[in-house]
């Protein structure tokens, strides 16, 4: 047990800190006579340097942050939602000889595990809103890396541990799982297209659950990335630079904005203005406002790249409130490369959430899995 103090009671009063200051445990702001050799307790914080360089042996934080993740920090450190953090602090205030201990991190399994941590960016979509985002899930929390002994353990200069491999989370941790996974693909199809290799990962994904309706498909898109059955997907969403031009210029682009992204002197006509509904995406969604039923219709166009001769069913998954229609509802196809354009037709009664469904089409050996997601829109 060490004697515990809250960092509040140990302002650096002599380069003109107080309480206000050192509550939060910044840099400098608590006085090292006053913490060292004590665990220190932290309204909230993000630095770690103020108690290291004050010579403290522990910290507890109140800060209702990292509830489904961890960091490594430079000391022991404890992290405390709002409500056992206010607790904690009652008793150091109240408490004449308070002490403490930190003990060493335990790791648990987690039931609903996968599921998308809370520092993840969430949808809807705020520039296309019937564009689902994001398009997939990935690992990216407690992630086991080499890392670079140039840089210490914790990136923070009182730090002087160095290691070969450390483990940190974050949407960097997940974003190479995502170029990994699309390499791999790639590695087995060599002349595929971005777009083609993109819908392999969407419609292979695992599917995920949500215990939350309101963000569901917008925390995980189409699901968690599954490598192995990507490289064989059976039919795939294929989409070119013209096709996001036409898409592009049904979205109202000028002319000069589409030459800042095509580096090309494309131009918009009536021939060239498409929909967002009509690009070719593997996934579907629209959007309404709140407390309205909508209807669209979705052209989509797959190619075939599983096996030559192969019939696809189509598999609706619609709960109520979302109406499906697929015509036709069966692709036959005769040759590797075919492509076969189908119709998706999707009516929904939204209240102020989300209804989610999905299509899949299935030949017995492939299920080419799409989410379908309609939701009440706050964007005008």
């Amino acid at each position: 047990m060490y004697p515990f103090i809250a960092g509040a009671a140990a302002p650096n009063t002599s380069e003109g800190y107080t309480s206000d200051d050192s509550r939060f445990c910044g840099p400098g702001t608590l006085d090292e006579t006053l913490v060292k050799g004590k665990i220190v307790f932290c309204d909230y914080t993000t630095y770690i340097e103020g108690p290291v360089e004050a010579g403290a042996v522990g910290v507890v934080v109140q800060s209702g942050r990292y509830k489904d993740y961890a960091f490594t920090y430079g000391l022991p450190l404890s992290n405390l939602n709002l409500n056992d953090g206010r607790n904690v602090l009652n008793y150091v205030n109240l408490t004449e000889n308070p002490t403490a201990t930190i003990f060493k991190t335990t790791v648990e399994d987690d039931q609903f595990a996968p599921f998308v941590v809370t520092f993840s960016s969430r949808g809807p979509n705020p520039a296309t809103p019937d564009i689902l985002k994001p398009d997939l899930t990935a690992p990216g929390v407690d992630i086991l890396a080499a890392w670079s002994e140039a840089v210490p353990l914790t990136e923070t200069e009182d730090d002087t541990r160095v290691v070969s491999y450390n483990i940190i989370s974050g949407t960097s941790m997940s974003c190479p799982h995502a170029t990994g996974a699309a390499a791999y693909v790639k590695s087995f199809h060599p002349t595929w297209s971005p777009a083609a290799i993109k819908s392999a990962l969407m419609t292979t994904a695992f599917p995920m659950s949500s215990e939350n309706n309101l963000e569901a498909e917008f925390a995980y898109g189409a699901g968690h990335i599954n490598p192995a059955q990507a490289a064989q997907p059976g039919l795939v969403y294929d989409a070119g630079e013209i096709d996001y031009v036409k898409f592009l210029c049904g979205q109202g682009y000028t002319p000069k904005q589409l030459n800042l992204i095509t580096e090309s002197n494309f131009t918009c006509s009536e021939e060239t203005n498409g929909t967002v509904w009509d690009l070719n995406y593997p996934s579907f969604t629209l959007s309404t406002s709140p407390g309205n039923s909508i209807t669209r219709v979705f052209h989509r166009t797959v190619t075939n790249v599983g096996s030559p001769v192969s019939t696809y069913k189509a598999v609706v998954n619609a709960p109520p409130g979302l109406i499906i229609q697929v015509q036709p509802s069966v692709l036959s196809f005769k040759s590797l490369g075919q492509k076969l354009t189908f119709v998706v037709t999707v009516g929904a009664e939204i209240g102020n959430s989300m209804i989610s469904g999905s299509l899949i089409w299935d030949d017995g050996v492939h299920q080419v899995r799409s989410p379908i997601v309609a939701y009440a829109s706050l964007v005008e």
